[in-house]
């Protein structure tokens, strides 16, 4: 009987180990043919080969919305908190700013002026990304004035404040009413992207809330929208929306194979940079998300009861 109880119970161990195998393939599978055609990005400057013709998601920017995708089964949008929130672009470059005069780069020095170049072209990253980029040769430079930008980031939004942009609040909503599953994600880490979505009241808005602490790597990588895919069940990655503001983001969405991917437009990343970067659609507005979706076909997104 005792025989007969071990051999039960190691088989049942073997068959939860044989099941945990099955698992790890097919997400390793997702992540490798999602990453698998882009290795040699970074090698290139970031630069994306465009879509075949006639392949699904085309690249064909084209300010205004209008349908360049026959991506038609969306089941989840993936929308970067900075291209939803209007945080001043002055406050990430003061934290920045200050960040690095703790490490000797000030005003009116070529080693500040270097680094606000590097900031501006790298708008999107992880901070940390970022300054281990000014200090490739220096980890503990870059760890300082990483922790220094996170001190000045929190204590600018205190002073200045953070909103959400036109539309956004609505956007959200109609989005969440039409059955498609959420992510809010953001390269910034959990304390700063904390202040953010305390201020704006986001915590509830949306199926999952994803940061830079949560995966291996940031923008302009691909493994935030991988993770919110994973995580929230989506079965495809070409049925995945993606909202970002940032050049970076693009390249992030179209490394992850998303089907649909806009460019919300700013004073920083115009028409140009998010074209050249690969959206399928630019938007003035985050708030002209719902009706892009509608037009498209992709969910019915119509004006919602009461409004």
């Amino acid at each position: 009987m005792k025989k007969l109880i071990v051999l039960a119970a190691l088989g049942l161990g073997a068959f939860a180990v044989w099941r945990k195998v099955q698992s790890d393939r097919a997400e390793l599978d997702l992540w490798t043919e999602a990453t698998a055609a882009d290795e040699d990005l970074s090698a290139a400057g970031g630069r994306l080969a465009e879509s075949e013709p006639g392949s699904r998601g085309k690249s064909d920017p084209a300010r205004g919305g209008g349908p360049v995708s026959d991506t038609l089964g969306l089941s989840l949008v993936c929308c970067d908190v900075l291209g939803a929130a209007a945080v001043d672009g002055n406050v990430l470059e003061r934290a920045f700013a200050e960040a690095i005069a703790t490490q000797g780069m000030v005003t009116g020095t070529a080693a500040y002026t270097r680094s606000m170049v590097q900031f501006d072209r790298t708008r999107g990253w992880a901070p940390a990304d970022v300054m281990r980029s000014l200090f490739p040769e220096d980890e503990i430079r870059a760890q300082a004035a990483s922790l220094s930008f996170e001190r000045s980031f929190q204590a600018a939004v205190d002073r200045f404040g953070v909103l959400p942009l036109p539309g956004a609040n609505e956007a959200l909503a109609k989005l969440t009413a039409a059955g498609l599953k959420v992510c809010l994600l953001s390269s910034l880490s959990r304390p700063a992207l904390s202040v953010i979505m305390e201020r704006l009241d986001w915590w509830q808005r949306t199926d999952l809330i994803l940061c830079e602490d949560d995966v291996t790597r940031a923008f302009p990588w691909p493994d935030l929208i991988l993770t919110a895919l994973l995580r929230l069940g989506a079965g495809d990655v070409r049925d995945v929306a993606v909202v970002t503001a940032s050049e970076s983001g693009v390249l992030a969405a179209r490394r992850a194979g998303a089907g649909l991917v806009v460019g919300v437009l700013s004073d920083v990343d115009g028409v140009n940079r998010l074209g050249r970067a690969g959206a399928t659609h630019l938007l003035a507005d985050i708030g002209e998300l719902p009706d892009l979706l509608s037009q498209a076909g992709i969910a019915p997104l119509g004006p919602q009861p009461g409004e």
